[in-house]
Order: C-alpha cells, then sequence, then structure tokens
C-alpha cells in the first residue's frame, strides 16, 4: 500500500520561484555586502569590520602593536562569521604601501613585497596596529555622526559606515568582483583630491574639466608614468569607466637602462624572467646583460646593459611592447551610493555624492554636540541654583525621606538636575566650585551660539568641512608619486631587428628544401643534399633579413633568415613552415634590403622587375605577386644590380639567347609583366617551346651559361651577338650549348 505525503502546513513554492529568490537574494548579498564599497568611507564591509575592531582593540598609530592574530580573532567573532585568511588577507592588504597609495594598518614583520605580494607570513607571526591615515576614519566614530546596526549574532553593534573626513575611496581606490558585475576604481593622490573637493564646494556646477585642473589623474602608489592621454582620462572621468595605460620609468646610467619604478602591480621578477626569455630566445641581441639590483634604499632598480650603438628609445619601446613594463588598467568606479545602490559614477557625480555624505555626516556631529552641550548646560543651571540655596538645599535633604521630589518643586528643576544635586559630592560643595560652574556655563553657552550658527548657515558649513579637508589634507598628504606623461603607444621592434646582422647564403633544393650558410663564400652546388635531390636556387644576404621563396604558382613567402637552419645539415622543407596550393613547388630565392630589386618571370616568357618590400607577406599561404598562365611555371627569381646600366637575358628550351636593355622592362609590385622573349604558341604543354632562364648582367659583366654540369662564359663583348629588342625570338646559341638549365649574370674579374 502506497503511503501519501502529508504536506498540511508546508509552505510550497514553485521551483522557478525558488532558485530565482535564491539567487537574487544570494546576487545582492554579494553585491552589498561583499564586493562593493560604499561610497562614504570607500571601504567594504569586511575592511570597516577590520578598522573598526583595531579601534576598538586600542590599536591606534600611537599604541603598542598587537599580533595581528588577536585583531583576525576578534574580527571573525564579533563582526565578520568568515574565513581567517579572508580576512586576513585584506587586512594585509591595507598594509602593503605598494598596494594601498595610502594604507590604514601598520603592519611590522613579513608582509609581502612587489615581487610576491602573497608571500606575507602567517598571522600569528605579524604585529600591526592603525596607521596615523585611519584616525580620518574613526576620528568621528562616537560623535553621533553614523548609524549603528546590530553585529551577526545580535550581541553588540557595529558601524554601518564610518565617518570619514576625506574621500578614502577616491584616494586609495579599490577592486571588487560581484555577480553581474564589477568594480576598479584607481588611488589618486590626496593633496589633487581635497583640493577638488574644495573647489566642487565652492563651484557646484563644477565640470569634470573644471576638476581635472586640480586631480590630474590617479596616482598609484608605486609610481611610474601615466602615459594616457588627457582626452583619455576625461572621457573616463567623465563616464566612469574605460581603460588607461600604465608605463614603467626608467634613466640611463653610462650604457645602463635602469628602471626604477613598475606599473602598478606588476612585479620586478616578472620584468626580468620576460625580458630575459626573449634573450634566451635570441630575440633581443641589444641587450648584454640584465641585473636585478634593488635593494631597500632603491626597491626597484632593474639594470639592462644594452649594447653599444643600439637606439635606447627603441629598444624601450620594443620592451614596453612586448613585456609587462607597459600595462592596461581598467577603471570601472561601479560604486554603492547613498540611496543603497550599486551605481557607476563619474568623477563630478562620486564627489558631489561624497561631498553630501560629508554634509550629513558634520550635521550629526555638530547636533549630537549641541545636544551634549545643552544638556550639560541644563544640569550647570541646576547645580548652580542649588549653590545658591546650598543651606536650604541640605536642610531638604537632611529632614526629608524623599527629597527629590521636594527639591524639584522648591527650586524648579527637572529630573536630570536634581539627580545631578543629590549625586554632588560633599568636596564638591566648597565656595570655588560656583566660580567653575559660572565659567563652564560661559563657555558652553559661547560653543552652543557657534554650533547653533554654523548648523543654520550654509557657508559656515561649507567652511568648517573645507578647513577640516586642509587640515587633514596638510596631515596626510604627500607628493604625486605617478608622473603624468603623454606618450605615443609602444611599437615592438620588427623581427628583422632582433636577430643579429651576419652574412648568410640562402641555398635552395630542387624538392624544396631551404637553408642558410654563414658567409657569402660558398659554392652552393658543392653542398650536400638528399637522396635524388640537388642544388636549384641561392641567394646571398644577411640574417636578420627576410628570405623570399616563390612558388610555381608565383606567390611569394617570408621568412626571417636568421631562423632557417644551417647549411650543416640538408635543411628543412619548407612546406613545414608555409601553405602552397596544392602541386605548386618552390622554384627560386631571394633576399635582400628591403629596396632591392629582383626580376620575376614565368616560363611563358613574362616578367616584370619587383622591390623586395612589396612582396613581404607575413601569411603562411603567401602573397600571389607573380600571375603564371595556366600549365605554366614561374622560373628562378635574378637580383638586380645597384647599377642602372643592365642588360636582360632569357633563354627559351630550344636554345634561343636574348638580352635587352633593362629600362624596357616595366617595375611592378605584381601581375604578369611584359614579353621577354617571344615563346610561339598560347598552350604550355610537355615538350613545348618554354623560357627556360633568365637573368640580370651588370655592366661589363660575364652571361654563365649551365648546361647539365658544363658551364660556358659569355663575356661583355660578346654579348653583342645575342643583343637585341625585348620580346624577339633570340639567337641560337652554340651546338651542345642549346639545352640550358641556368643562367648566371657575373660581373667580369679585371687583371
Amino acid at each position: 500500500m502506497q503511503n501519501s505525503l502529508n504536506l498540511e502546513g508546508v509552505e510550497q513554492q514553485a521551483l522557478k520561484e525558488y532558485t530565482e529568490n535564491a539567487y537574487l537574494n544570494y546576487s545582492m548579498y554579494v553585491i552589498l555586502d561583499r564586493a562593493l564599497p560604499q561610497i562614504g568611507d570607500g571601504l567594504k564591509p569586511v575592511q570597516r569590520r577590520i578598522i573598526y575592531a583595531m579601534s576598538e582593540l586600542g590599536l591606534s598609530a600611537s599604541s603598542k602593536p598587537k599580533k595581528s592574530a588577536r585583531t583576525v580573532g576578534d574580527v571573525i567573532g564579533k563582526f565578520h562569521p568568515h574565513g581567517d585568511s579572508a580576512c586576513y588577507e585584506a587586512m594585509v592588504l591595507m598594509a602593503q604601501d605598494f598596494s594601498y597609495r595610502y594604507p590604514v594598518v601598520d603592519g611590522q614583520g613579513n608582509w609581502g613585497s612587489t615581487d610576491d605580494p602573497k608571500s606575507f607570513a602567517a598571522m600569528r607571526y605579524t604585529e600591526s596596529r592603525l596607521t596615523p591615515y585611519a584616525r580620518s576614519l574613526l576620528q568621528e566614530l562616537e560623535q553621533g555622526t553614523v548609524d549603528w546596526v546590530p553585529n551577526f549574532d545580535g550581541t553588540m553593534n557595529e558601524p554601518v559606515v564610518l565617518p570619514a573626513r576625506l574621500p578614502n575611496l577616491l584616494l586609495n581606490g579599490t577592486t571588487g568582483i560581484a555577480v553581474g558585475m564589477s568594480t576598479d576604481v584607481p588611488p589618486h593622490n590626496l593633496n589633487e583630491v581635497a583640493s577638488a573637493v574644495i573647489h566642487l564646494l565652492d563651484n557646484p556646477k563644477a565640470t569634470v574639466t573644471h576638476l581635472m585642473k586640480h586631480i590630474k589623474g590617479p596616482d598609484y602608489p608605486t609610481g611610474g608614468e601615466l602615459v594616457s592621454s588627457v582626452d583619455d582620462i576625461r572621457e573616463i572621468y567623465k563616464t566612469g569607466s574605460g581603460t588607461l595605460r600604465l608605463r614603467a620609468s626608467y634613466k640611463i646610467e653610462g650604457s645602463d637602462i635602469v628602471i626604477t619604478s613598475l606599473p602598478h602591480q606588476i612585479s620586478g621578477s616578472k620584468i626580468l624572467e620576460q625580458i630575459a626569455a626573449q634573450m634566451r630566445n635570441k630575440k633581443l641581441p641589444q641587450v648584454d646583460d640584465l641585473r636585478d639590483e634593488s635593494d631597500h634604499e632603491d626597491p626597484t632598480r632593474l639594470v639592462i646593459s644594452k649594447k653599444r650603438g643600439v637606439d635606447v628609445e627603441e629598444l624601450m619601446s620594443h620592451l614596453f611592447s612586448t613585456t609587462s613594463l607597459e600595462r592596461t588598467a581598467r577603471v570601472n568606479m561601479n560604486i554603492i551610493g547613498l540611496n543603497g545602490r550599486p551605481q557607476l559614477f563619474g568623477l563630478v557625480e562620486l564627489l558631489k555624492e561624497w561631498i553630501t555624505f560629508r554634509k550629513v555626516t558634520v550635521k550629526n556631529r555638530l547636533s549630537h554636540r549641541l545636544q551634549i552641550v545643552s544638556d550639560r548646560l541644563h544640569i550647570l543651571d541646576g547645580l548652580l541654583a542649588a549653590y545658591l540655596n546650598i543651606d536650604e538645599v541640605i536642610a531638604i535633604i537632611r529632614k526629608e525621606d524623599e527629597p527629590k521630589p521636594v527639591l524639584m518643586k522648591r527650586f524648579k528643576l527637572s529630573d536630570i538636575q536634581t539627580e545631578a544635586i543629590l549625586n554632588l559630592r560633599l568636596r564638591n560643595l566648597a565656595k570655588l566650585e560656583e566660580m567653575k560652574i559660572k565659567g563652564e556655563q560661559d563657555g558652553l553657552r559661547e560653543e552652543r551660539k557657534t554650533l547653533e550658527k554654523t548648523l543654520g548657515s550654509v557657508a559656515r558649513l561649507k567652511t568648517l568641512i573645507k578647513k577640516e579637508i586642509l587640515e587633514d589634507a596638510a596631515a596626510y598628504g604627500d607628493p604625486r608619486r605617478t608622473l603624468l606623461v603623454q606618450r605615443d603607444s609602444a611599437q615592438a621592434l620588427d623581427e628583422t631587428q632582433l636577430v643579429s646582422s651576419e652574412p648568410v647564403t640562402v641555398v635552395l633544393s630542387q624538392a624544396g628544401y631551404a637553408r642558410a650558410a654563414k658567409g657569402h663564400d660558398i659554392d652552393p652546388a658543392t653542398l650536400s643534399y638528399r637522396s635524388g635531390d640537388e642544388y636549384l636556387a641561392s641567394a646571398q644576404g644577411r640574417s636578420n633579413q627576410l628570405a623570399m621563396f616563390i612558388d610555381s604558382t608565383g606567390r611569394v613567402y617570408s621568412v626571417l633568415a636568421g631562423t632557417l637552419p644551417s647549411a650543416r645539415g640538408q635543411g628543412e622543407p619548407l612546406s613545414s613552415r608555409f601553405r602552397p596550393p596544392d602541386g605548386a613547388a618552390f622554384c627560386g630565392t631571394m633576399i635582400g634590403a628591403n629596396e632591392q630589386k629582383y626580376l620575376l618571370a614565368s616560363d611563358a616568357g613574362y616578367g616584370f622587375i619587383a622591390t623586395l618590400s612589396d612582396l613581404v607577406s607575413r601569411n603562411k599561404a603567401g602573397k600571389a605577386i607573380l600571375r603564371v598562365p595556366a600549365g605554366g611555371v614561374a622560373v628562378v627569381p635574378a637580383a638586380v644590380p645597384e647599377e642602372s646600366e643592365c642588360l636582360i637575358a632569357a633563354v627559351s628550351s630550344t636554345g634561343r639567347l636574348l638580352l635587352f636593355e633593362m629600362e624596357d622592362l616595366s617595375e611592378l609590385s605584381k601581375g604578369k609583366g611584359n614579353k621577354l622573349i617571344n615563346i610561339p604558341g598560347k598552350k604550355y604543354q610537355s615538350g613545348e617551346e618554354k623560357m627556360t632562364a633568365a637573368t640580370v648582367v651588370p655592366e661589363d659583366g660575364n652571361l654563365l651559361v649551365f648546361s647539365g654540369t658544363r658551364m660556358m662564359t659569355i663575356k661583355w663583348d660578346d654579348l653583342d651577338d645575342y643583343y637585341g629588342d625585348r620580346a624577339l625570338r633570340g639567337r641560337m646559341l652554340p651546338k651542345g650549348w642549346r639545352k640550358v638549365e641556368r643562367l648566371v649574370g657575373a660581373r667580369l674579374t679585371r687583371e
């Protein structure tokens, strides 16, 4: 028999509604009670509870510090029922002068370092107390300034917010991640913020531009440079969100570059690792040595020894671009406003909201003090009445069983006044006490008059607030640490600048294997090749130049020559570095300065002069440069000498050789080009005539004709036999030399 579940008296709710409400409650808890700061004191709940607990323990700046474990125990036992490690970490953050612009906790012992902020000692080993700056947060706490609420178990009260005399939120900044939102408020300089607040008090309609005459930008505790433009900073202050660019600062000492300060939250050890990694990978030939000379006197001193002749600005621009010497810092000023709701604040709105908080706080303090003064004057009036009739008062007290109501009726006293009289000690009945009472009355009446005037006057209230802000700025303010410098974005050096410059010969085999041999005095044809493979082409250049390869379809590919394998081996297949079209084969190689020119041609007899800078491609699929007809292939490119008086030599598969003036050939960045030599027919099929090779012959140079393993030299004076106009058929070579594989133009060696 199935038992039915009795749900009588049990509240029922749809699962969708339950989960939605539960998640919503959790989200609001994280937003309001954990992750986001209050605009009044700029603190999150755990930070506020730590500071309040330390004040309750008597850990002021002038007192002897106590073990941090004692403070953490009080915080989690009385106010913050969470983990001790999380609470201690929040406490450590407020003690680190490289994390907080104006630290609130004065720590003794190991509290971490810029290299490793989480390397602090356990709380049982460290001691702590509050800093003098903490007084600006706590000074008015017991003066009726803020509301109090019961703690988590209802056994005691804690402040909802601390009565901050300064806009601590802007001074120390904060970061936090809630549910669906986050906050990143950068720290600022106290003197600048104080000046801006005073300006806004005097000019409530001030704009961001006006305030930026006082607040130039964020001021991070580790110094460095803020290199964002003024327009970018202004936009961030207008909207409350954006991105800042922070950069390390450096100086020159002889041939050394000395990093003296780092961007916020960047460690020196991380920077050294990043630079050392580039040096190990031979990506930073400009640097000779790297040292960390940081000590207690110079917390940040990273020394970079550069090589002679290296441009410092170029090198540092590269390091800023490729390491954490420059970083971006996010700004997102999501803050819980006075209405208890999270909101994105701009600079003007934030300061206005804080000024409203400060005005309310000061009014509460003055009203609280006025009440105390009024109550004391009321008591003093009763005491003075008693002193003026002391004999009668004493008689009533001695005779009456219940003297209190009799005294109240006889001298028209209140209950409080009568209690004060009855609690008087005999020693206070001296004649001198009457004079003290009158003196105290005069002083309190003057104070009451001042308090009432201040509370009744907007101008007096503003003056008081400004005076207190200036006092605190003089007590805790310091010069700006982060320099404001507008700089262009850092640019990484081109990869050709990041390798040493040595002469190399790039060698390409017929099977598409490439390598780089050191020097220019080698014969590539004599190198060792794989079985069935042999030499195809070579080009001379430097290791920091781009080696370019052209395939049979006319696509060009680029790679840094210094990254090619050594000629001690047999090279590596270019197909492992690039992605040529299916069926394409590599036909030649080029290398040189950007302005170096090469002759590019197809076996259809068409070609043009190209400049290497137009051929560069970072794409593995290469760049289409030479338009090759269907069925055709590109021939080996030829370097163009610097001399303008050069001849173009082209030879066909039937042995026809033609030479013509290079100036008759167009210079293009890509395309089919002009006709070099007349090749009959329009289809390119096996067995038909094609152009097999083309080269450039320098003035007074020789033409080397290669046929198999044999080489024939045609001297400059004999080239006239083959000279003609571009696009002619050319003249037949001697018998036995008509199967030409390669042409090379070489300078004539003179005796």
